[in-house]
């Protein structure tokens, strides 16, 4: 695959304003039991635009956005940069920038599957303080739940570029016990859904790496096909994405994983 730092570089302004958020289940989950508080700081590593971000920022916390593409870092320097409490870091899960024993909690967006697990299990181990709680979110799309939700995935195995590659990335199992060792994780999911209109279902389309960018000779008719899509299946001019927000969680230790 392409260097996943660059991945979404020509897709920002799509993965700004379509891409999913995430339920309120999250953050009840991380104020209940891991103990979030409006003061606590928190690195949000791989913070892309800032969808993550600006939920932790609406709780009340200081935010370092972590994030080594600079195009979407931009976009969230620009939707967050005015918040007292919200710093753009330019750094990655293997070298964030951070000092030692800064952050509360660490939290991963959509992104950790792009990371190199041993290597960020020893930079979050440095910059975290006890008790050291790190956060993984994913929005994971349903694949078969209803009629559209069957078709979108036979387009996007037909029209991805390399659909497939990222979605065996998504299987983070052996991942996960390199980055939280013997000390374990807990999982959680949530339901979580998007709407959209035709321009929206375009936008969220475009905004997968996966998917032909504007130079490439397929686009034309892969946009064309996605129109057929939504009119085959819009209902008052929208459909429905499901997603199962899924959430592992633990506390990370010194040393080896």
């Amino acid at each position: 695959m392409r260097d996943p730092t660059e991945r979404f570089s020509d897709r920002v302004v799509d993965y700004a304003r379509y891409r999913p958020s995430y339920p309120p289940g999250l953050l009840d989950l991380m104020r209940g039991e891991l103990g979030l508080r409006p003061g606590h700081t928190v690195a949000d590593v791989g913070s892309g635009t800032g969808i993550l971000s600006t939920l932790l920022l609406e709780n009340g916390n200081t935010v370092f956005g972590v994030e080594p593409n600079r195009a979407m870092r931009e976009a969230a320097e620009r939707a967050l940069g005015t918040r007292a409490h919200f710093f753009s870091i330019e750094g990655t899960a293997e070298q964030t920038g951070l000092a030692d024993a800064s952050v509360d909690f660490v939290t991963v967006g959509q992104a950790f599957h792009w990371f190199a697990p041993t290597k960020t299990h020893a930079e979050l181990c440095r910059i975290l303080r006890p008790p050291g709680w790190i956060v993984l979110v994913w929005n994971v799309r349903r694949l078969g739940t209803t009629p559209f939700l069957k078709s979108y995935e036979a387009f996007l195995i037909e029209w991805g570029t390399d659909y497939r590659t990222v979605r065996r990335s998504y299987e983070v199992d052996s991942a996960l016990a390199e980055l939280f060792g013997a000390e374990g994780w807990k999982v959680q999911s949530f339901p979580n859904e998007q709407t959209l209109d035709a321009v929206g279902f375009r936008g969220r389309v475009l905004s997968s790496s996966y998917m032909p960018g504007s130079d490439h000779p397929d686009r034309s008719a892969m946009l064309d096909a996605l129109g057929v899509l939504f009119e085959a299946y819009q209902e008052g001019g929208r459909v429905r994405l499901e997603y199962d927000t899924t959430v592992y969680f633990g506390r990370l230790r010194d040393g080896e994983p």
